[in-house]
């Protein structure tokens, strides 16, 4: 089953190992599922688990002329590896190329180290070199355009339209520097509000990890005004408590569609360049960093306000954080402050106190 190196094995306009889903328990060897199993132990997120099965479905299937789960370890070369990935490259971002070599790189240990083959093939097979361009932040001008394009009613408004979610969305990530999975899973308890109308965002990141995100009463504000538009659209399933966030039940999803339902990825991305179409060239998307592009800039504001790396890191939730920090509150006033600098807060009108 295994593809020369010198000839290609797949037949003129098949598709080269490109699945549309993740690869199903029934379409995988039970090898691999073993594998998967192992990984369980390590608490992988729902993500990366997608993740390891749409990279082996890529190789597998080129291995296997697109039937994977007939893969055997016995193919699992370096020369069928490296053929595969050669014809994987050939229609592939380099950062999917390196995660797919990642993905293989694991497995490949897993099976050595469990006697299953006699050495580990991904060494022997090139993949893209990081780039070591900097992040790339939206400019300055680009958020003001954007906020306003979408606030302002449309020349021809849609159905789906909803203007106060899609400001919140955009600046809750702007600033609290979210993930886009990261801002799909927000319930409405994990806006925690303080005393002085400030608030925290509870977030579970990465690999389960979870951290609290400090955010100023204006954001807070904002997303008070999206869920009061909200409780005129979607009247249903809300409690009698008092103020915005507690109209609607604790786990109930932040972010909703026209029906209540939480926000997909798709859905939430397809917001996001609706609202850089509206903008127009006074506000273009970073270059392969849709959503998350707003991160970069809420990274790089920060970083230009002069705070330091390790508050920016906890901040972001990277995996280079200590493991034992799962919140912020032992560095609460540091992290609160440096979160209050950011400038994307000057474009928010601040409410007039009564």
């Amino acid at each position: 089953m295994s593809p020369s190196s010198t000839s290609s094995p797949w037949p003129a306009g098949q598709r080269q190992g490109v699945p549309d889903e993740a690869t199903s328990a029934d379409q995988c060897p039970k090898w691999f599922l073993e594998f998967l199993d192992d990984r369980q132990t390590r608490k992988p997120s729902a993500h990366s688990i997608k993740a390891y099965r749409q990279d082996f479905d890529g190789i597998a299937s080129l291995l296997t002329e697109g039937r994977p789960a007939e893969l055997l370890v016995t193919d699992i070369t370096s020369d069928a590896i490296r053929a595969a990935f050669a014809h994987f490259a050939r229609n592939h971002a380099p950062a999917s190329i390196r995660r797919c070599w990642s993905t293989w790189n694991v497995l490949c240990t897993y099976l050595y180290t469990a006697d299953r083959i006699v050495a580990n093939p991904m060494p022997l097979v090139g993949k893209p070199k990081v780039p070591k361009t900097l992040p790339k932040a939206l400019p300055r001008n680009a958020i003001p355009a954007l906020l306003t394009a979408v606030a302002q009613p449309a020349e021809k408004p849609r159905r789906t339209d909803w203007a106060e979610r899609d400001v919140a969305i955009i600046l809750t990530a702007l600033l609290a520097g979210l993930r886009l999975s990261e801002l799909v899973q927000l319930n409405i308890d994990d806006i925690r509000t303080l005393d002085d109308r400030s608030a925290k965002i509870h977030v579970r990141g990465k690999g389960g990890k979870e951290r609290s995100i400090p955010i100023e009463e204006q954001l807070l504000s904002v997303i008070e005004a999206y869920l009061a538009t909200r409780t005129t659209r979607i009247p249903d399933n809300r409690t009698k408590g008092p103020g915005a966030l507690a109209k609607w039940p604790a786990r109930s999803p932040l972010f909703v569609d026209l029906e209540g339902k939480r926000m997909t990825t798709g859905m939430l991305q397809y917001r996001v360049k609706r609202a850089f179409r509206l903008a127009g060239p006074d506000a273009q998307p970073v270059e392969g960093a849709l959503v998350h592009g707003f991160r970069h800039t809420y990274a790089t504001e920060l970083a230009n306000a002069d705070v330091s790396v390790y508050t920016l890191m906890k901040l972001l939730g990277h995996e280079s954080m200590n493991t034992s920090q799962r919140y912020v509150s032992a560095a609460g006033a540091e992290t609160r402050n440096a979160a209050a600098l950011n400038p994307i807060y000057g474009l928010i009108q601040r409410k007039p106190t009564s």
